[in-house]
């Protein structure tokens, strides 16, 4: 038991129709339940907001969506609203198969963003994704999901940094890319060893 495929917000927000939507999100489910199988275990993400999250342009007046502001963790990007608690945006694409073996939810303190499923966006408040890893003798994570460029980004690169061997399954993800945010994403799970599949 050492090679976990970790599936980030397949949710039907970041899908086409949903609030905050990602090109072709839902073209990933297929290949993602097929995929499922070739894993020791299966570990799926769920961005969980609360109503009114301070990461929402609606929290801010005078804020639009995809502005940037500053937060007491750092610069925060502001987005619609999205994935509100056991809201339908925040179930899993109805495709999706959830039958893995752990569903974290991230995003669920309403002061922080959590775009990483190791930690909230001050890089240090951990989610416990670490702890159940090791404790199941896992080493080696094969992440996919949406969106490539922020979630899936920064849960790889932080994954990395804990010691573990992550490749990104380029084909079973898609990205927001705003402003050249891909290739910096890109970029950055590089440089942190990541490997790009």
């Amino acid at each position: 038991m050492t090679h976990a495929l970790l599936v980030i917000d397949v949710q039907n927000d970041f899908c086409p129709g949903g609030a905050l939507a990602v090109a072709g999100g839902d073209e990933i489910v297929a290949p993602i339940n097929a995929m499922m199988e070739e894993f020791d275990a299966v570990i799926l993400t769920q961005d969980w907001h609360p109503a009114g999250h301070s990461s929402f342009a609606s929290s801010h007046k005078g804020k639009s969506p995809f502005e940037l502001i500053d937060m007491p963790y750092g610069p925060q990007v502001l987005w619609p609203d999205h994935c509100v608690q056991d809201s339908k945006g925040a179930a899993f694409h109805p495709e999706l198969r959830t039958d893995g073996d752990l569903i974290l939810r991230k995003g669920f303190r309403s002061g922080i963003d959590s775009y990483s499923a190791f930690f909230e966006n001050d890089h240090q408040t951990p989610t416990g994704l670490k702890g159940y890893l090791e404790t199941r003798g896992i080493t080696r994570l094969t992440l996919v999901g949406l969106a490539t460029d922020f979630c899936v980004h920064y849960s790889a690169v932080d994954a990395a940094r804990l010691g573990f061997d992550v490749t990104v399954r380029m084909d079973a993800c898609r990205a927001i890319d705003m402003d050249g945010s891909l290739a910096a994403a890109e970029q950055a799970m590089r440089d942190a060893g990541v490997t790009l599949a």
